[in-house]
């Protein structure tokens, strides 16, 4: 039964491509530990330099966003220097690309307030949204940000595609939302 269980996980994982997959609680230790293990399972998939450094960007910015914003967290809101909270990461490839997929729970009342900031990316041409960042980085952080407000602007000039986002209720803590991001390098 252990085999049998471990064999399904296995086969799924094969058959998407995927070369990395971790899902737990995401810390500053637990990200560097992650940072080592991708280098390397992107130094043995083949990818160029330039893919490399978007696709480790565009993790770093997922995982700041989950030690940021998750819902379910270990520690207090004031331990910034030591944030423990709970979220999935994934890399896989499909065909000659690679994609990043991240989830987390958030507080239902933010879904708004991240979707207003998603959704004009998709309708934005790569010279706006280098712009918008160019822009964003003259600016004062926003109030309801804990970086400088980057994030989905750095994931968005490193993609090859417009982000793909989802919303979904979370059906075990009815206040949450699981929020799902998606880049395309």
């Amino acid at each position: 039964m252990l085999y049998e269980e471990f064999s399904d996980f296995y086969e799924v994982a094969r058959k998407r491509h995927i070369i990395f997959f971790y899902m737990g609680y995401f810390s500053q230790p637990v990200v560097a530990a992650i940072s080592e293990t991708i280098r390397a399972r992107l130094d043995t998939a083949g990818a160029a330099g330039p893919t490399r450094r978007r696709i480790f960007s565009s993790f770093v910015e997922m995982s700041q966003n989950i030690m940021h914003y998750s819902s379910d967290t270990l520690t207090p809101d004031d331990a910034a220097e030591h944030q423990m909270r709970r979220g999935s990461f994934c890399i896989g490839m499909k065909d000659d690309s690679f994609f990043l997929l991240c989830a987390n729970p958030v507080d239902s009342l933010n879904v708004e307030r991240i979707r207003s900031r998603l959704d004009p990316l998709h309708t934005m041409t790569m010279e706006e949204i280098k712009l918008a960042y160019k822009k964003a980085l003259r600016e004062e952080t926003p109030a309801d940000s804990k970086g400088a407000g980057l994030g989905f602007l750095t994931m968005a000039r490193d993609a090859s595609e417009p982000l793909e986002f989802e919303f979904v209720p979370d059906e075990h803590q009815p206040q949450s939302t699981v929020f799902c991001i998606k880049a395309i390098i």
